[in-house]
């Protein structure tokens, strides 16, 4: 990436991890799909309300591989092998000790936290039992996220999209089997989740074992070395907060029962397919300016910012127009109840219009993380999407008991990140070599 024509060099990096993340995305649709349709929707809403939770606890580790790739990368542009091979090992070692640490924490608080959100009587035990068969595979969902992190951070994002393809088709045919065939329900969606997480573990940890590249895993090093781990911290700890702050957002909606449950849980699953290319693009904004910044670019930095602002931006706009113009059908195909389906579409109308908001602020704050400056961008999403979000809820609920107010926290939030990281763009000293 510190050479060759920008655009072409971060799209081309950018696109298996859109395709990863979609097809990451479709799997976990479908699971929602094949409950909606054959469980009920009250299976849909145990599903759809499970999410908040699973990404408050893995959202550190999630953060934690992104700060590791940013140092990965870093060493890798300036030719560092002693550094790339101590930081592949330490993000290893964190991975398989948050891992064993998610699955024993998630299926212990899972109960809790559930009644923390005010979870419905009559989605309840559902809930609890998908969110603790969940988390017995979580840490398959570790490891593999975190070693797809090592390869993206030197480049090689074609690799993971081959691993997560096999996984998402293996997904869909056990939740078929498992859920259609069996009738094991909600649990044989989470069971297929696990299954499926454990193959894409296995294919890329064998991948990096048999590598001969500088990123060659040898079982014997893991360990953490010195103090790689500290620029995933502050991300990490933004995710933690971020998922905490969506975690109240889900609460106020289980307020509203059952029925509403259900629509947000089936759009949200369609908000995947915008966001995560956006958070690819992102990725590829940080793997690029990680490696330039090690190579000592600063102009190719600054140029590929704006190139892959453009891209994140110019996406959102088309998806979102695109799911307005088919809302009704595209939330149909989740489930026949009419009544989730007209929530659906009416939390859509708050989300699709405003996705660009979005893009620029993740692109840009992927940029400034990849430059090491992961203080500083935490510190615009802690403000934004997660201190500006709990006030608004508070006041909103406090106010007025409207879901389409809830909605609202998202846009504004948005806005207000979005605003905020174009400011440090400009004045912050965030390219300092």
């Amino acid at each position: 990436m510190t050479e060759g024509v920008i655009w072409k060099e971060i799209l081309f990096f950018a696109i298996p991890l859109i395709l990863g993340n979609l097809f990451q995305q479709l799997y976990n649709t479908v699971d929602s799909i094949i409950v909606g349709n054959y469980v009920g929707s009250n299976a849909l809403a145990a599903v759809g309300s499970s999410g908040a939770i699973i990404n408050l606890l893995i959202g550190f580790c999630i953060g934690a591989s992104t700060g590791a790739g940013v140092v990965i990368s870093q060493f890798y542009g300036a030719k560092n092998t002693e550094g790339v091979r101590k930081a592949v090992h330490t993000t290893m070692a964190i991975a398989l000790v948050a891992g064993v640490l998610l699955t024993v924490i998630g299926i212990t608080v899972t109960p809790s936290m559930l009644r923390l959100m005010g979870t419905p009587d009559k989605v309840f035990e559902q809930s609890v039992i998908y969110l603790q068969v969940y988390f017995g595979g979580s840490l398959f969902s570790v490891v593999y996220n975190m070693s797809a992190g090592v390869l993206n951070a030197v480049g090689n994002s074609r690799r993971s999209l081959v691993y997560l393809l096999i996984a998402a088709i293996s997904n869909i045919f056990l939740d078929l089997i498992m859920v259609v065939g069996l009738k094991l329900g909600i649990v044989g969606a989470a069971l297929a989740t696990d299954i499926s997480q454990l193959i894409s573990c296995i294919f890329i940890w064998g991948f990096l074992i048999r590598s001969e590249d500088v990123y060659k895993l040898k079982i014997k090093e893991i360990r953490c070395y010195d103090h790689l781990i500290r620029i995933g911290i502050p991300t990490g700890i933004q995710n933690i907060v971020i998922s905490l702050s969506n975690l109240i957002v889900q609460t106020s909606v289980n307020s509203f029962g059952a029925t509403v449950m259900a629509g947000f849980a089936a759009y949200i699953k369609i908000d995947g397919f915008n966001i995560l290319p956006v958070l690819s693009i992102s990725m590829a904004a940080t793997t690029f300016a990680g490696q330039n910044i090690g190579a000592r670019k600063p102009d190719r930095v600054r140029k590929g910012m704006y190139i892959s602002t453009v891209m994140g931006a110019g996406y959102s706009v088309l998806t979102g127009i695109m799911l307005l113009i088919f809302a009704p059908q595209v939330i149909g195909v989740f489930t026949t109840n009419q009544k989730v389906v007209e929530y659906g579409v009416y939390i859509m109308r708050y989300f699709c219009p405003f996705y660009w908001m979005l893009g620029i602020l993740h692109v840009l704050g992927g940029t400034i993380r990849g430059t090491g400056k992961t203080m500083q961008a935490m510190v615009v999403f802690l403000v934004s999407l997660c201190g500006f979000r709990v006030m608004w809820i508070a006041g909103t609920m406090a106010w007025t008991r409207s879901l389409g107010h809830v909605m609202m926290c998202y846009p504004t939030s948005w806005l207000l990140g979005m605003l905020l990281m174009l400011l440090y763009v400009w004045k912050g000293k965030w390219m300092d070599l």
